[in-house]
């Protein structure tokens, strides 16, 4: 008999039925992915470390998946080009999407700066029943400029370097992200108790 058919003939159960089974009898809990878009050195990943901290310290299985890490470990040979971009957006929406049907929350703080990218992560994670939210760090360019946590921006002035996000590449920002956190103008403990308290209230926790 086929995988994924039941017993009785006609009732058929897609692999998506059986993750959500399986979930269930794991007693795993629910998981969700929450991608955090915003320029380079806007506080991202500073802010998944530190809810990632703060959900492992409540018993929560979470990862962060790095935007670096996947450059180099997932999406070796892609460029920056706007279809390479997608392509590595899409990738870290199908591995996050993965990971949070299993009961883990799932921090990805990656820029995605297309909008189209975005959408079609949501859609992958809403077609298979999976909590997703989309946080705008929304630190100015000024201010992450300033901050130049790798010194892109400074090569980018010194003429080493183009197609920054934000500078002279496009970042189209979430016109309605389920939560928008200005980074510059509060803590990090405080950004990431937002994002706890959103979770808490979608009923992801």
């Amino acid at each position: 008999m086929a995988a994924g058919v039941a017993g009785t003939a006609g009732e058929e159960r897609t692999a998506d039925q059986e993750r959500v089974e399986e979930r269930e009898m794991s007693g795993t809990g629910r998981g969700a992915t929450v991608w955090l878009t915003g320029l380079p050195s806007a506080g991202k990943t500073t802010i998944a470390r530190a809810l990632e901290k703060r959900l492992r310290e409540q018993g929560r299985r979470t990862e962060v998946l790095d935007g670096d890490e996947i450059r180099e470990f997932l999406s070796a040979g892609l460029g920056f080009s706007r279809q390479d971009r997608d392509t590595n957006v899409r990738r870290i929406g199908f591995v996050a999407e993965l990971l949070a049907s299993h009961g883990v929350i799932v921090l990805v703080p990656v820029i995605a700066p297309y909008a189209a990218s975005r959408e079609a992560v949501r859609e992958r994670h809403a077609k298979n029943g999976t909590g997703y939210l989309e946080v705008h760090v929304a630190t100015p360019v000024e201010v992450c400029s300033r901050r130049d946590v790798k010194g892109l921006y400074a090569k980018q002035a010194a003429g080493e370097l183009t197609g920054l996000t934000g500078v002279d590449d496009p970042y189209e920002a979430p016109a309605e992200p389920d939560l928008r956190i200005a980074a510059h103008e509060q803590g990090v403990e405080e950004s990431a108790a937002a994002l706890h308290a959103l979770l808490t209230g979608r009923g992801l926790l």
